[in-house]
């Protein structure tokens, strides 16, 4: 439990386009939400999409929700990170992760094996980028190999510590954030239950293994806010994109933990098969009740709160799956206007 039951509020902006993503990230931090958050995929880039959302809000925080630590080098990484922070003037939040073993070998082209050692080994090597100017680095690792020192009159200027969360779904990679990150960012189907019985614990494993204390490692999640003035089309959407999820075996586990593994066993049948109504006809309403906020915007600001003293931040995130841009953006309009934090 956390030691503030109220848990900060975010939301990640997606939408059609950058613009589109920094007008709703404007919107977001004028209705008075702790955090704006942006992600990544083969088709978009979280770095360019935070930049924008630097410059079109002013108070809120802005994260990384998150950017592939693979497929960058640490040194860019840590670079882009910096000027980001620049950027926001100080209100940036690193948030990376590997995605699958799958996304790491065939998305792009590395080892695929131990993405939980590969993180661990990433983290602090940003961190010593950063802090460059006090001395260099000699680093021969399993995945990461640098070779650098500060040049004369290059020395940082940076004092500010970026916070680094790191993103994790199955207890080995929860116990990364609590080796060497600041923060775990959870992904879209975590629900209290599963924060209680499989992230605190692995987080406090990880923290104990690197003699860290696990009270001081923070804990956001994303979750999947479905809003309509139709509560059953929230609830078609919110199902359409709890099948997506339940495609990918990786996620096995969560569904486990609720007490929906066959179910998630079947979707991933339907998905071999490319049957996509067929995915989506698995999820019953008992998932869509464990795994989304969905409904009226008056519903999901209630819903919402299920998440008070189980998390540090909570972050909506819009289904996607198989619907159109225009309703994605007014799914986001309306939980902007509904879920704000009260003032």
């Amino acid at each position: 439990m956390v030691k503030n039951s109220v848990p900060r509020r975010g939301i990640c902006v997606f939408a059609a386009s950058i613009d589109a993503m920094a007008q709703a990230g404007g919107e977001a931090d004028r209705a008075g939400f702790d955090s704006v958050w942006t992600s990544e995929l083969y088709n978009r880039s979280a770095t360019i999409t935070v930049a924008a959302l630097a410059q079109s809000t002013a108070s809120c925080t802005v994260g990384t929700g998150i950017l592939y630590g693979v497929g960058r080098s640490p040194l860019m990484l840590a670079a882009e990170a910096r000027d980001l922070d620049e950027l926001s003037h100080g209100r940036f939040i690193l948030g990376i992760g590997n995605g699958t073993r799958r996304m790491i070998s065939d998305w792009h082209g590395l080892d695929g094996d131990a993405p939980a050692t590969r993180i661990e080994e990433l983290v602090p090597l940003i961190r010593d980028i950063w802090n460059l100017d006090q001395g260099p680095i000699k680093h021969d690792g399993r995945f990461y190999h640098l070779h650098i020192a500060a040049l004369p009159g290059m020395a940082s200027s940076h004092t500010r510590a970026i916070p680094i969360y790191t993103a994790g779904v199955n207890p080995r990679m929860i116990e990364s954030a609590g080796r060497v990150a600041d923060g775990l960012l959870g992904h879209t189907l975590f629900t209290p239950q599963y924060i209680e019985e499989v992230v605190r614990p692995a987080i406090a494993r990880g923290a104990d293994h690197a003699g860290r204390d696990a009270a001081e490692i923070k804990i956001a999640t994303y979750t999947l806010g479905a809003c309509s003035e139709d509560e059953e089309q929230a609830r078609r959407e919110a199902a359409a994109m709890i099948a997506f999820y339940g495609s990918v075996k990786s996620y096995g586990k969560i569904f486990e933990v609720g007490g929906f593994g066959a179910e998630a066993e079947r979707i991933r049948s339907a998905f071999a098969e490319r049957d996509i109504d067929g995915m989506v006809a698995e999820v019953t309403d008992a998932m869509i009740d464990e795994f989304a906020i969905a409904g009226t915007p008056s519903q999901v600001a209630e819903k919402l709160n299920r998440f008070d003293g189980a998390v540090d931040e909570v972050v909506l995130t819009v289904p996607s799956f198989q619907i159109s841009p225009e309703r994605v953006a007014e799914n986001l309009s309306l939980l902007t206007a509904s879920c704000a934090p009260p003032k």
